[in-house]
């Protein structure tokens, strides 16, 4: 299958699962054996006329336009990027938010494997390395120096005080 041929079949596709959902009208959840049939439908010749899509299969088919469209968003943001929540925060956000509508107009149930697994690979592929780039750092010896000493100075007149207090339950100086 050439690519001109995608957008017609994601559409026919959208357009199988809309009507047959529809025909499940009050349910909470689409049955388990749902399956879409393309026989009968126009323009489905091309892709054989015993062609069925289970849920999962539509559901793959749709995600994966999700992914491609979170990756053409990432590529065009530089590599030392990546690891900014405010630059990444947008494809990011669309990703998921494009499972989660897929899967909710499906009534597939969200979270899913599938969907956990595209968000996995993309942490895997673009923001493995994030961590190690935002390590957390030491502060600096004029932040540090006192937030040693004060703790320290503080003990023993913590401890002085506490002596004091403990006889005869009056303090005496």
């Amino acid at each position: 299958m050439d690519g001109r041929c995608l957008p017609l079949l994601l559409l026919l596709v959208v357009f199988t699962v809309a009507v047959r959902l529809d025909a499940h009208n009050g349910t909470t959840e689409a049955p388990g054996n749902a399956s879409v049939s393309l026989e009968g439908r126009p323009n489905a010749t091309f892709l054989g006329p015993e062609m069925k899509l289970s849920l999962d299969d539509v559901y793959s088919i749709l995600v994966a336009d999700c992914w491609r469209d979170f990756e053409k968003q990432m590529a065009n943001i530089t590599e030392e990027h990546w690891c900014e929540w405010m630059v990444i925060r947008r494809p990011y956000n669309e990703l998921r938010e494009c499972l989660e509508k897929w899967a909710e107009r499906l009534k597939y149930g969200y979270p899913n494997t599938l969907a956990h697994n595209y968000i996995t690979y993309g942490h895997r592929m673009y923001f493995l390395n994030c961590s190690v780039r935002n390590a957390l750092q030491d502060p600096p010896d004029d932040i540090l120096l006192p937030l040693i000493i004060t703790p320290i100075c503080l003990i023993p007149f913590l401890v002085t005080l506490v002596v004091l207090k403990s006889k005869d339950g009056e303090m005496k100086f």
